[in-house]
């Protein structure tokens, strides 16, 4: 199955292939994962990431919540573009179009998506 496109998402909520889901979320080329909960909930941090750290995609889209709260540690960052990875990070929202823009011209993307805040 192609890696899916997000259908739709407002505060608090994402729409991917007709499915609502109310809890951030780990997209992967295969898999979706809304179990996801971070150590201190409004920061990314590599303990919060380390088990994708080797996914095989492209890119990493970070979506930082509805207003942008959530902030994302520099390791993070580092930690992906030291392996190849193009990093963009954005407000939910704008981080969705970008996921999106991304998958459909074939990128392979790996979503860390804070719904909230």
């Amino acid at each position: 199955m192609p890696q899916p496109l997000i259908d739709d998402y407002d505060f608090g909520v994402m729409i991917i292939r007709g499915k609502v889901y109310k809890k951030d979320l780990i997209i992967t080329p295969k898999a979706i994962n809304d179990e996801w909960w971070r150590i201190e909930g409004h920061r990314l941090q590599i303990a919060d990431v380390r088990d994708y750290v080797l996914e095989d995609v492209d890119a990493v889209v970070i979506g930082t919540g509805y207003d942008g709260l959530m902030s994302v540690d520099d390791e993070v960052i580092k930690v992906f573009k030291d392996r190849g990875k193009e990093v963009l990070i954005a407000k939910t929202k704008d981080a969705v179009n970008i996921y999106n823009d991304l998958v459909s011209n074939g990128r392979k993307v790996l979503g860390f998506f804070h719904l909230t805040c």
